[in-house]
């Protein structure tokens, strides 16, 4: 991985940035299988998929700090440092939610209702959406370092910054509906079942806020040029 990350530099910490980005969304696509093992109760299967997941971070936490250490020891960059760094916090934080999830999920050999079964997908698919929005964004803005910040590609970037913001709300939305649906089955369900339905719906929603907040930075670092 090293090797890897070094080959990338150059003068130009943008393309491990997006190599950063990939490896989130690799964690946040692991989320899929690990909920179609929740739902068909393959509690082995989450076991196999957390460790997988493990390795993921651990692999986008090696990249984060490959970059900020090539960042420390640049005095000039195109864009502020701290915003750079900021960035990257949040997507790390996009990780970190993931592989939090797969623990959860290692510790109760819970039971999700037939009735949330859509909801939870459907729900899961739109902070697919979120995440996906910010690593395109996160390409393009890697594109738009190596064009000297030019305007026709920072609005593109920042339509897509706009656009998931929507999908950001649109998660919002879906989380209170799903909500609503986990505590109507209180007394139909075990009450720990509930929870854990509650704390899977949190962190999903957690996922979406983190990549609203490195969107926002994004943000930041086009407007300042």
């Amino acid at each position: 991985m090293k090797t890897f990350v070094a080959d990338l530099f150059g003068k130009s910490p943008f393309g491990p940035i997006v190599e950063h980005s990939k490896k989130v969304h690799e964690c946040v696509e692991m989320l899929w299988p690990l909920l179609e093992a929740q739902i068909n109760e393959d509690y082995d299967k989450i076991h196999t998929l957390h460790s997988k997941m493990s390795r993921l971070e651990h692999e986008a936490d090696m990249i984060k700090h490959d970059i900020r250490g090539f960042i420390s020891q640049r005095y000039f960059l195109p864009v502020d440092k701290s915003d750079l760094i900021n960035f990257l916090k949040y997507q790390e934080n996009i990780a970190d939610l993931a592989e939090d999830i797969a623990v959860i999920m290692t510790l109760r050999k819970t039971k999700i209702h037939p009735d949330l079964h859509d909801g939870f997908f459907n729900y899961l698919n739109q902070i697919f959406q979120v995440s996906g929005t910010l690593l395109t964004a996160a390409v393009e803005f890697k594109n738009l370092a190596e064009t000297a910040f030019s305007g026709a590609e920072a609005r593109s970037i920042m339509k897509y910054i706009e656009h998931l913001g929507e999908e950001e709300w649109e998660a919002d939305k879906m989380s209170r509906k799903l909500s609503r649906n986990i505590f109507a089955l209180e007394g139909e369900v075990e009450m720990l079942d509930i929870l854990f339905c509650e704390k899977l719906l949190l962190r999903y929603g957690a996922i979406a806020n983190q990549a609203e907040n490195a969107a926002d930075y994004l943000r930041v670092m086009i407007e300042k040029r």
